[in-house]
């Protein structure tokens, strides 16, 4: 998702409204929709919903399940310790105090409760940076991305939107909707949807490559 190249940017169809596309090379076939761009006065803008692209773009959300796999799988190991822990503290209350045999299961119960609290901690600041290192790593993916769409079709100024549904119902949703910085945009200049294409054909691009080099020239 990282190589943003021209060979890549040539494979990707820039079908957006309104905003007049130029070929990517010589080579290409100019289609119906693809005309030269226009020389013309002025800044031209685009939006693109950036919340959306992290929400639906197929490499993103793999990339997030796989976080939650492990965070479930994490929780089903902390269960069973903490289990463990039950058991010990049952069988701690069973005993009688000050013995010798009380003294070694109440050191028993102690050390199992420090390790769940240590190892809990531990891996929620590992989700949480894995997870964190997921946006960000894909967000330097998207701009590049958004950059290259701008770039093509001499776009200047590309504006963020929130396009999800207001639920009147909601305060914090009602309050992003009015607090919202763009109020209105044509449609036509969104590029959402050519960004995630955009997206698409470089993962599809990075996995062929790679099936190509791990089968000696046969792809997987």
């Amino acid at each position: 998702m990282h190589a943003f190249g021209h060979a890549a940017l040539a494979c990707v169809l820039f079908a957006v409204c309104a905003l007049p596309v130029s070929p990517v090379s010589a080579q290409q076939a100019v289609s119906a929709q693809q005309v030269p761009p226009l020389d013309q006065p002025g800044h031209r803008f685009a939006v693109i919903d950036v919340g959306h692209v992290f929400k639906t773009l197929p490499a993103i959300q793999a990339q997030i399940s796989k976080v939650k796999a492990e965070l479930q799988k994490h929780e089903a190991e902390v269960k069973q310790k903490r289990d463990a822990l039950n058991q010990a503290a049952i069988r701690l209350k069973s005993m009688t105090p000050g013995t010798a045999e009380y003294n070694r299961q109440e050191e028993l119960v102690a050390s199992l409760d420090s390790k769940l609290r240590l190892d809990m901690r531990r891996r929620h600041n590992e989700m949480s940076e894995a997870e964190a290192k997921i946006y960000y790593d894909n967000y330097l993916s998207l701009s590049a991305a958004v950059k290259a769409v701008a770039v093509h079709n001499n776009i200047n100024v590309v504006l963020r939107i929130n396009g999800e549904d207001v639920d009147s119902q909601k305060r914090d949703s009602v309050t992003r909707h009015v607090m919202r910085n763009i109020v209105f945009h044509d449609p036509g200049i969104n590029i959402t949807d050519t960004v995630m294409r955009y997206l698409e054909q470089q993962t599809q691009t990075s996995q062929a490559a790679t099936g190509f080099g791990s089968t000696g020239g046969t792809q997987r």
